[in-house]
């Protein structure tokens, strides 16, 4: 009893650790566009390079059901050590923009053995109270992808590398922790061979499919959004030379304040109900994608960032809730496979928003081009409110 205790706390830690190495790249953009002589545009590459590796992962993870024939702890602990050596391989001092491609792509495939299959291991143990624990697991992954703007603060004194030493000694610690402290979980039905047509048997259930349809519209705006906080920022300081915005710090708060919201979010749907709270967080993210261009003419600097840390914290509080739907709507034996193939799909829709919003913004220089991620939150909503209608007569999904 007393063991159980402590999984969570360590699932989230390691989570926290281990999801790190995700905007490891973006922390030191400034200072890899300067080491390896790289264009500006080089920031939604590497992001998008990550999200590639990502979904080529857990493709492989899905179709192998990896997730579900190996011990989930085991499979995290490999590829949380595999990925931090190919986060700290950006340190070569003769790489281009190809090999540093290359090294975030492989970063991004073994991620799909960390995130999923940790949301994996969250279900496997807490059959009670799933959408809270994810709620906290989302949250430690939010704090994570955060984590290198704050190091990249904090550690100004010292060279760029630290940054990626650090965010790599933290994964290998992550997998440890989970490889000796998480076993498999009670209520784990291991598959019993590789499953090729579970991509299409899962989305045989309407419950499911719509659920999958609401995350793949949060998708659209999340991971963009992340990505230009930095730029958002510096576009800010540039109009107003007058400010001493700290652009690291201030990328931190308002991606890292989403981990908060996250776990509101999971006690609100306690009450509310997991689609209704679902729904309002993507309605009132959707609108602060349509107001965004309103709000950047402003000059008022505590205004500016004031939205941006309520968008911060909307953008990710439905994140949790999504999973919790999915999960809930998965066939058992094949749970931890149809929670990678959603990722797949959703971290595919990623690359493509971010590459519109670069594109975009090769051709204006107006914040109006964030207006486009209102698109996904539409079509979210568009789901989720068939899913409300088809499940009218049922008890609030919790």
């Amino acid at each position: 009893m007393q063991q159980s205790k402590i999984i969570l706390p360590i699932i989230i830690i390691s989570q926290f650790f281990c999801t790190s190495l995700w905007f490891a790249g973006n922390g030191v953009v400034t200072d890899l566009i300067l080491n390896f002589n790289l264009q500006g545009s080089a920031l939604a590459h590497l992001t998008s390079a990550v999200q590639f590796g990502f979904i080529i992962g857990t493709l492989c993870f899905a179709v192998f059901s990896i997730a579900d024939l190996f011990s989930p702890s085991k499979v995290f602990f490999v590829c949380a050590c595999i990925g931090a050596a190919f986060n700290l391989g950006v340190l070569y001092d003769e790489n281009s923009l190809s090999s540093l491609l290359l090294l975030r792509f492989f970063t991004g495939f073994f991620l799909a053995g960390i995130y999923p299959v940790g949301m994996k291991i969250a279900v496997d143990h807490f059959e009670k109270g799933l959408g809270k624990s994810l709620s906290f697991l989302v949250g430690a992954l939010v704090l994570g992808t955060a984590l290198p703007h704050f190091l990249k603060n904090t550690t100004a004194a010292f060279s760029w590398k630290f940054v990626l030493l650090s965010t790599s000694t933290l994964a290998c610690i992550g997998g440890f922790l989970i490889l000796l402290f998480v076993p498999d979980g009670p209520f784990r039905k291991p598959g019993k061979k590789v499953n090729i047509v579970a991509f299409s048997q899962v989305f045989k259930n309407r419950e499911f499919r719509l659920s999958a349809f609401g995350y793949f519209g949060h998708m659209w705006e999340l991971y963009a959004f992340w990505a230009f906080t930095p730029v958002i920022l510096t576009s800010f300081v540039e109009k107003h030379p007058q400010s001493h915005l700290n652009v690291s710090l201030w990328s931190f708060a308002i991606i890292g304040v989403g981990s908060i919201s996250c776990v509101i979010g999971g006690y609100l749907a306690q009450r509310w109900g997991t689609k209704q709270t679902a729904f309002a967080s993507l309605l009132f993210s959707c609108i602060c994608c349509l107001i965004s261009p309103l709000v950047f003419t402003t000059n008022s600097e505590v205004f500016f960032l004031s939205f941006l840390l309520i968008w911060g914290m909307l953008v990710i509080a439905d994140s949790p809730l999504f999973s919790t739907m999915i999960a809930k709507n998965a066939p058992d034996t094949i749970k931890g496979t149809a929670l990678t193939i959603v990722n797949c799909i959703g971290y595919a829709i990623t690359i493509v928003s971010i590459q519109t919003i670069n594109e975009l913004q090769s051709l204006t220089d107006s914040n109006a081009v964030y207006s486009i991620l209102a698109i996904g939150p539409l079509l979210g909503l568009v789901a989720l409110r068939l899913k409300n209608k088809n499940s009218t007569t049922g008890p609030k999904q919790h």
